[in-house]
């Protein structure tokens, strides 16, 4: 065997169960009501991998995708060709199109300098209402007939700015909103994100956007009974130490010992997706002995008290329970941040 072939086991990665996936897909495709859900699959499928995502989704009968770029869109193009809508939801630049001119995905036109672009086309595309999140779109106030006409739109979209609050924001956008499809001519409609399902049928329309559900993020409380978590951490222990009173340990002694105790080094940190806001505050399991973080967590190494999982040592795994919204509270980090942050070195281990 040639040394590049010699493979090289992880020290760390991540446990990804594809039941939990379909089934928050499903439960999303249930609260969506008479709208049909689709799946956000941008990032790299929130870091876990697009490609495996769309495997997963489409078999349960997913049938749109949205993804940011045409980067992304080519990397999913023979998966879902025939099978599913895309949309790329930056829109189309000048740059991007030769490949967007012959690719099945459609560009969701944010502007008017996108309109014109695309407008020669004559090509399938989505577009985008600015209601009130002023990110990427078009103003109500734009819209006019000569604007829109020879554009074949599919999806007229918007999208929530504080679905995840309850806030006078979000009926204000839905007002826009419908304003807005007053004068769009387009053959589906969107506007809910995850947390906007949960709002309830007026923010349904026709096809349902759910991004972080999909792979574990709760961000409203309706939400909490049926998302199931996507994500697990393993990591090995590459070190057993004992401390002593009065030892410190790690970057800027952030952790001093108290009583003599055993601490594990895990071959995982902040390069990998497992940030600082963890230190002092995380939390490891083994068979379901609790195992805190300590100290500071590094770019490569983590240590954790073994006081309560006597016998573990040197190639041992322990398991982090990567729940977001706990995960969150720990670190200080939003849901999305910490789902699309798991670092290229942790394979990716769909069961």
């Amino acid at each position: 065997m040639s040394e590049a072939n010699i493979p090289i086991p992880a020290t760390a990665r991540v446990k990804l169960d594809s039941k939990a996936l379909v089934a928050n897909w499903r439960a999303l495709n249930r609260l969506s009501g008479a709208a049909t859900a689709g799946a956000a699959v941008k990032a790299n499928g929130y870091g876990l991998g697009a490609r495996d995502v769309v495997r997963h989704l489409l078999a349960a009968g997913c049938k749109d995708f949205f993804v940011a770029n045409w980067q992304e869109a080519r990397e999913i193009e023979d998966l879902t060709a025939s099978k599913a809508s895309v949309s790329v939801l930056n829109g189309v630049r000048e740059l991007d199109m030769p490949f967007a001119l012959q690719s099945p995905a459609k560009p969701v036109l944010n502007s008017l300098e996108q309109v014109a672009r695309w407008r020669p086309a004559g090509r399938p595309c989505d577009i985008m209402i600015n209601s009130g999140m002023n990110r990427l779109g078009i103003n109500v106030d734009d819209f006019a007939t000569d604007l829109i006409s020879g554009l074949k739109i599919d999806m007229a979209m918007s999208h929530l700015a504080s679905a995840d609050e309850d806030g006078p924001q979000n009926s204000d956008q839905l007002t826009r909103y419908r304003a807005a499809l007053a004068v769009v001519p387009r053959s589906r409609t969107s506007l809910a994100n995850s947390a906007g399902i949960a709002l309830g049928s007026d923010y349904h329309f026709d096809v349902t956007r759910p991004g972080v559900s999909l792979y574990g993020g709760v961000q409203r409380p309706e939400l909490a009974g049926c998302i199931q978590q996507v994500a697990t951490l393993q990591a090995e222990i590459l070190q057993v130490r004992m401390l002593q009173p009065g030892d410190r340990l790690g970057y800027n002694a952030l952790y001093t010992a108290r009583r003599s105790h055993a601490v594990g080094i895990l071959a995982m940190g902040y390069a990998d997706g497992y940030w600082r806001g963890f230190s002092n505050r995380g939390l490891f399991l083994h068979s379901g002995a609790k195992l805190p973080v300590l100290g500071r967590v590094s770019m490569d190494l983590i240590a954790i008290d073994l006081s309560d999982a006597s016998g573990l040592t040197e190639g041992d795994w322990v398991d982090c329970p990567y729940d977001l919204r706990t995960a969150s509270d720990q670190s200080g980090l939003s849901q999305y941040e910490l789902i699309t942050g798991l670092g290229h070195r942790l394979p990716r281990d769909w069961a």
